[in-house]
């Protein structure tokens, strides 16, 4: 398995095989998504991979699907699943001790360097938690590097939100680690935030100078929050980073599905600043 890095990311010199990997451990974040822990047959992490970067998870011989490593230990990886379509459905009937193939990592990763000595946005909407989860926690455990983080965080409901434990007893303990979260939709069982999220990140007044915002989330987050609210605010595009994961198809560049212009999601990204979106030719695409 021959790997380069070229310019920040990660890229393959030849198709890759994957692990033979098992399934250590299952959890179940709500009723559509599962976190799965990954190691191999003798019980050794996989790989090492940089926050923000992405794998080929595979359920023989149903498929493989891209996403991003969630989550990391010294003897796993993590990933979170949701059940959108034929593979993740059937990933969700994976228990502990079964079979899986994997191969990664693969693409660039959030710029955790550039970003040391600055306070961090992260700007989160359902599943949109799980690739900000990596680099969250590289931060908190890196706690001293950085100033102050916010997260703003928000699902339809209370069922939707996942990393419920984190978000209330762990993540909070961390010094100037400040959460923020709230539900749209259904109420029963919240007794917290009902607000959609762009309102609800306006309500805090929170500002760009010496700050990073960093989102992930569906099309209508990125709409209200980016460019109704970000851009308004003043943050540059520079420093509004988030992480592109749909359509990636083979994860080294061959299949062309998740190409923008001559940028390539699995070559080039995920991670993408806005500055650099903004001059990928998305009319055409």
């Amino acid at each position: 398995m021959a790997i380069e890095i070229e310019h920040g990311h990660v890229r393959a010199k030849e198709q890759l095989v994957p692990i033979a990997c098992k399934v250590a451990a299952v959890s179940e974040e709500t009723s559509d998504v599962k976190a799965f822990r990954i190691q191999t047959l003798d019980g050794k992490k996989p790989f090492e991979a940089l926050p923000g970067q992405t794998a080929m998870l595979s359920v023989i011989p149903y498929g493989e699907c891209m996403f991003c490593v969630s989550s990391q230990g010294e003897d796993y990886v993590e990933f979170t699943v949701k059940k959108v379509g034929y593979v993740t459905e059937r990933m969700h009937f994976l228990s502990v001790g079964d079979s899986v193939g994997l191969r990664g990592p693969y693409g660039n990763w959030f710029p955790y360097e550039d970003m040391k000595g600055k306070d961090i946005l992260f700007i989160g909407g359902g599943i949109g938690l799980a690739p900000l989860r990596s680099l969250l926690t590289y931060v908190l455990d890196h706690r001293e590097d950085y100033g102050r983080v916010d997260l703003v965080y928000s699902g339809s409901t209370k069922d939707d939100l996942i990393f419920l434990n984190d978000i209330e007893n762990v993540w909070p303990t961390y010094p100037n680690t400040h959460m923020h979260v709230s539900v749209y939709k259904g109420t029963e069982g919240w007794d917290g935030e009902v607000c959609y999220t762009a309102p609800f990140l306006e309500s805090l007044g929170i500002e760009p100078e010496g700050r990073i915002a960093v989102l992930c989330g569906g099309p209508s987050l990125f709409r209200t929050c980016l460019h109704s609210l970000l851009e308004k605010v003043g943050f540059p595009p520079g420093d509004i980073i988030t992480t592109l994961e749909m359509k990636m198809k083979c994860g080294i560049g061959k299949c062309g599905r998740c190409n923008i212009g001559s940028k390539y999601i699995c070559l080039d990204g995920p991670v993408f600043s806005m500055a650099e979106l903004e001059d990928m030719p998305w009319g055409a695409h």
